[in-house]
């Protein structure tokens, strides 16, 4: 395969990922702030991949792994603190400090309708959670996106 094909290929499986969470959002999955966070090197990905369309060479191959392996990195350190392998944010994962709060700050109803926490597992499968999934995959596209990259490198040469 060409870098460019490479390239293409990693960035449509970052679409597939997001559109994934997109997906199990409108089923009723709310996200948790760390899988916002997980999204947004998605969606670098995605835009790395169209630009392999016109631009296929080794700097946006390495950038796109990059941000394959930070979606992998995040998607690692919350299933640890889903696991209680490690603490997350104390803005999602309980713990989180409420001094100088009111008592009618803490009874507002002005919040989310679901506030999801990030130690909390809302859906496994083969009991891996979404998370869990996201890390595995994002690996597989970084090792795609290094292949690419090794494909430019090859594709240079005389």
């Amino acid at each position: 395969m060409t870098a460019r094909t490479l390239m293409i290929l990693a960035g449509l499986g970052s679409a597939a990922l997001l559109g994934g969470a997109y997906m199990f959002q409108a089923l009723g999955y709310a996200p948790c702030q760390m899988c916002l966070w997980q999204r947004w090197p998605h969606m670098v990905a995605i835009a790395l991949g169209v630009l392999a369309l016109f631009f296929a060479r080794l700097p946006v191959a390495i950038a796109g792994a990059l941000a394959a392996l930070t979606t992998a990195v995040i998607g690692v350190y919350h299933t640890g603190v889903e696991r209680d392998w490690w603490e997350g944010p104390s803005s999602c994962s309980g713990g989180g400090d409420i001094t100088g709060l009111t008592g009618a700050d803490l009874l507002s109803t002005d919040v989310l309708d679901k506030v999801v926490m990030c130690d909390e597992v809302s859906w496994a499968l083969f009991g891996l959670s979404m998370p869990s999934w996201n890390a595995l995959f994002s690996f597989l596209l970084a090792a795609i996106w290094i292949l690419a990259a090794r494909q430019c490198l090859k594709e240079s040469r005389p």
